[in-house]
C-alpha cells in the first residue's frame, strides 16, 4: 500500500477524457472492413460456432497504453514523511543538602523508615530520568559546597552521582548561601533562556561565607529562578545513633529556616515548597517538572519518490503486445 501518493502534474490527467470518445468512435462511428455477398442464405445454413470474440483485444490494449502513458506523464510519486525535533532544554542545577541532620529517620519509603537523604535520592533520581533533554548538574553542600557533577545530558552518569551521595560528605553544618552561590556560578555563563536551581535542605544557614540573601540577589540578576524545598517533619526528630548497646534512637530538634527559603524563592521569582513525607516530596518534584517544561518544536518534511516506471513499463509492454497481435493473430488484409 502506497503512503502519501500523489501526481506531481495532475493536469495531465485531464487527457483521460479522450478515452470515452475513442471508445465511442471505435464502436459507433468507425466503419470496419466487410465482404459483400449477393446472398447470405448460404451463410445462414452454416451452423454458427459459438466462439468468444477476441477481435477487440488490440483496441483495448491501445486504450490501456494511452491511460498508462497519461499516468506516466502526470508524474506519480510516493511521499515519505520525516520529522525533526528541535528541543530547547532547560538548564538545571540540583543543590542537595548532605549535612548531618539529613541522617534523621523521620521519613518512610513503603513503610520502611530511612534517612531523609535516602528519600531525597530516590525522588531526585526519578526527576532526573524524566529530563532527558535538559542539561542538569549536581551541587552538594554541608559545611562547604562543591560541584558533584557539572551540567550534563547523560542521565545515567548523573543518577550514579546521586546514588553515591552520603551524609556528611561535605561536612555536618549547612552552608545554604555558599550552595546557592556555587549553583549560580554554574549557570550564569550558560547560553539559554531558562535556568533554574532546585535547592533542597532540612536546616538553616549555619556555615559558609556567602549569605543566602546576597546569593539570591546574584541569582536574580542573572535571571536564574530558584525553587527551594524544605524537607522533614517538625517537633522531635528521630536519629539512629550507634552505642555499645547497638543502634539506638535519639531525638533532636528541627531547625528548618523556612523564612530564608521563602525569601530566596521570592527574590528569584521561584517558589518555596514544604515536604513532610515521601509522597509530598514526590509531588513537589512532579509539580516542578510540569512547571518547567522544555520547549520542543517539530518540523515535518516530505520526501517524494518518483513512481513513473510503475506505469511506463506496463505501457510499453501493452503497446508492444498490441503491435504483435495486430501483425499476427488479428492481422487485417486490405
Amino acid at each position: 500500500m502506497l503512503n502519501n501518493f500523489r501526481f506531481q502534474d495532475p493536469l495531465f490527467l485531464l487527457l483521460l477524457i479522450i478515452i470515452p470518445f475513442l471508445i465511442f468512435y471505435e464502436f459507433r462511428v468507425k466503419k470496419h472492413p466487410s465482404i459483400r455477398f449477393s446472398s447470405i442464405k448460404v451463410l445462414k445454413i452454416v451452423k454458427e460456432e459459438k466462439k468468444i470474440n477476441f477481435k477487440n483485444i488490440p483496441f483495448f490494449l491501445r486504450i490501456l497504453t494511452i491511460i498508462l502513458f497519461i499516468f506516466t506523464i502526470s508524474r506519480p510519486q510516493e511521499g515519505k514523511s520525516t520529522s525533526e525535533v528541535i528541543s530547547e532544554g532547560i538548564n538545571i542545577v540540583l543543590s542537595i543538602d548532605t549535612s548531618g541532620s539529613m541522617a534523621a529517620v523521620d521519613l518512610k519509603i513503603n513503610d520502611d523508615r530511612v534517612t531523609r537523604l535516602e528519600v531525597v535520592k530516590k525522588v531526585v533520581k526519578d526527576f532526573v530520568e524524566k529530563r532527558i533533554n535538559d542539561p542538569t548538574g549536581l551541587v552538594v553542600f554541608g559545611s562547604e559546597a562543591f560541584t558533584q557533577c557539572p551540567l550534563t545530558l547523560d542521565t545515567n552518569i548523573l543518577t550514579q552521582f546521586i546514588s553515591n551521595l552520603e551524609i556528611g560528605m561535605a561536612g555536618n553544618e549547612t552552608a545554604i548561601g555558599n550552595a546557592l552561590g556555587l549553583s549560580v556560578n554554574r549557570l550564569k555563563d550558560i547560553k539559554g533562556k531558562s535556568k533554574i536551581i532546585i535547592l533542597l535542605t532540612d536546616g538553616s544557614n549555619t556555615a559558609g561565607k556567602v549569605m543566602p540573601d546576597k546569593a539570591a540577589e546574584i541569582a536574580a540578576g542573572y535571571g536564574i529562578k530558584v525553587y527551594t524545598v524544605g524537607v522533614g517533619t517538625t517537633g522531635d526528630i528521630p536519629f539512629v545513633q550507634n552505642s555499645f548497646l547497638g543502634p539506638q534512637i535519639v531525638y533532636g530538634k528541627a531547625d528548618l529556616d523556612e523564612k530564608t527559603l521563602k525569601m530566596i524563592a521570592d527574590k528569584t521569582k521561584g517558589k518555596y515548597y514544604r515536604a513532610k513525607n515521601f509522597q509530598e516530596l514526590q509531588q513537589i518534584y512532579s509539580d516542578i517538572d510540569q512547571i518547567e517544561k522544555s520547549q520542543v518544536k517539530t518540523k515535518n518534511y516530505m520526501e517524494y519518490k518518483e513512481l513513473f516506471l510503475l506505469f511506463l513499463i506496463p505501457a510499453i509492454l501493452s503497446m508492444l503486445l498490441e503491435i504483435i497481435l495486430r501483425n499476427t493473430r488479428f492481422i487485417r488484409i486490405p
